[in-house]
């Protein structure tokens, strides 16, 4: 395989350069690991502030114990949720942040998610970020893992390979990271799903806050990689 060099390409070919790299490397991610939307929606809430083993903890926990649907979560006392979904750390936080969801949900699309994903990505985007307790990259993760709609999620992961890559926006904002990646790419569910699960597998694996660079699969984009500087 040809591999591309540092300099001189545009965003767009370095983007998907890096995607491809990844895909090699890793394979399909076959992400978000939840059998219903509402499991997927209750998982974005749960990860926040905490590793994705916890979740899967506290995910477990609810499923033993109820349907994990909208109406046995609304019936479930705030302090009996919070305990299930202790795992997952700050459960008091989340509980309130579920239970929001859930009663506007009710409330507002009479507890049905396809009348809510009907709506296009962008107003569908706003309608969220109305939710208490649910901001940009929490959102975003519903639009794409749930709604099945093109948008790129953001997360502490992208804006440190991205950076590293050389290729952070002027601004640092999530919409800007979000924008290098919706002005330079298809806008394609599928591939926005599997880039933003690549994204996360590089980062926890070998682009830690320490990086691992030695043998990292993007080496060759990279001009952070501490092999080239020797």
């Amino acid at each position: 395989m040809v591999r591309p060099e540092r300099s001189g390409k545009s965003p767009e070919f370095s983007l998907l350069a890096a995607y491809q790299l990844l895909c090699d490397r890793y394979g399909p991610q076959h992400w978000w690991p939840a059998e219903t939307p509402l499991e997927m929606i209750i998982g974005a809430i749960l990860t926040q502030s905490a590793a994705w083993t916890n979740v899967e903890k506290a995910i477990a926990n609810l499923k033993a114990n109820g349907s994990l649907s909208v109406e046995w979560l609304r019936s479930l006392p705030r302090d009996a949720l919070a305990r299930l979904i202790r795992p997952s750390g700050y459960y008091n936080v989340k509980a309130r942040k579920i239970r929001a969801f859930v009663d506007w949900l009710a409330e507002g699309y009479d507890g049905d998610l396809d009348k809510l994903f009907a709506l296009d990505a962008a107003e569908l985007r706003n309608e969220l970020l109305s939710v208490h307790g649910v901001g940009e990259e929490t959102a975003d993760s519903i639009v794409l893992y749930a709604a099945h709609k093109p948008i790129f999620v953001v997360d502490a992961y992208t804006r440190r390979i991205i950076a590293r890559l050389g290729l952070a926006p002027h601004e640092e904002t999530y919409a800007a990271y979000q924008a290098l990646f919706m002005d330079n790419l298809p806008h394609d569910e599928s591939l926005f799903n599997e880039y933003h699960a690549l994204l996360v597998q590089h980062g926890k694996t070998v682009c830690r806050k320490k990086p691992l660079c030695a043998g990292c699969c993007l080496d060759n984009l990279c001009p952070s990689n501490e092999q080239t500087s020797r």
